[in-house]
């Protein structure tokens, strides 16, 4: 039997106010959506875990931005439908020395210093092509992680620790409250032959028994990053490393009077930013 996947189908007007692309995506962060689908020409689709955050993601956006001209319509997408539309939309993605690549796309003649990841495209979580995703790869390969325990929280696909596993990690805790996530984070990390030195959590690593690592990775949303960065910080050691991405520039988590910027506990070693998404890497003092 097919599943169908609880979705919106947002269809932007004409030559939108680039304010309008910057807070579209913010608002939608607040209603946990697993992917979104960005199109230059035509509408987007965001899907949800459920129907419930679907459909209040629904109202919240048809009452905050129908003045702006969108347009948002509650869809119900199946599996075999977005798949096909991966394969005609998805191709391997390239930052730095690691390829991030869906199955039919694998590079036949990479260089000898490329890290290739597959990753079989899921509209229940990440693909690897989110701008954020893409940050959190530069960001780990500015850093030596060579013989570290690292831990990535809400791992969706499994790619960051799949890629923290080819840059050296001794060990990798993969935490994942979403079990289709973690299923699919299983196969990739299988196929790419680091099930042998993650360890997959199905767990909320709010509330979760998780031991401390030198490097933890974040890619999250900005809402649940002001709600938990205190948790965040404490599952990383003195001294010890953060990767935060999943939330754009504009958001109190990213600004100068917000809770990273103004925490004592913390030092920004090193800001990002692409097509208005930002990333942080704070070093806890």
């Amino acid at each position: 039997m097919t599943r169908l996947w609880p979705a919106l189908e947002i269809q932007l007007p004409p030559d939108p106010d680039p304010t309008l692309l910057e807070l579209l995506p913010a608002r939608l962060d607040d209603f946990q959506p697993t992917a979104i689908q960005e199109h230059e020409h035509g509408p987007w689709r965001v899907f949800f875990a459920g129907v419930k955050p679907r459909d209040e993601a629904c109202h919240a956006l048809v009452s905050e931005f129908s003045e702006r001209g969108i347009v948002v319509l509650a869809v119900d997408v199946d599996d075999e439908d977005w798949a096909a539309r991966s394969q005609a939309r998805l191709h391997a993605v390239t930052v730095g020395n690691i390829v991030v690549a869906p199955p039919w796309d694998i590079p036949t003649s990479p260089s000898l210093d490329s890290k290739i990841i597959v990753i079989e495209p899921s509209m229940g979580f990440g693909t690897g092509h989110h701008a954020s995703t893409r940050l959190c790869l530069e960001a780990l390969q500015r850093l030596d992680i060579a013989g570290q325990r690292v831990l990535d929280l809400g791992t969706g696909s499994g790619v960051l620790a799949i890629a923290a596993v080819l840059l050296g990690a001794r060990s990798v805790v993969a935490v994942e409250m979403d079990m289709d996530a973690l299923d699919s984070a299983h196969e990739n990390a299988a196929r790419n032959r680091a099930d042998g030195i993650i360890r997959f959590e199905h767990a909320d690593f709010r509330t979760a028994n998780l031991s401390q690592a030198d490097l933890v990775l974040a890619n999250l949303t900005g809402a649940i990053l002001s709600a938990t960065l205190a948790r965040v910080l404490d599952l990383v050691e003195t001294g010890g490393v953060v990767i935060l991405s999943g939330f754009t520039s504009e958001e109190l988590v990213a600004r100068a009077d917000g809770p990273i910027a103004t925490s004592p506990s913390i030092e920004i070693i090193n800001q990002v930013d692409e097509e208005g998404w930002r990333c942080l890497v704070l070093r806890r003092k």
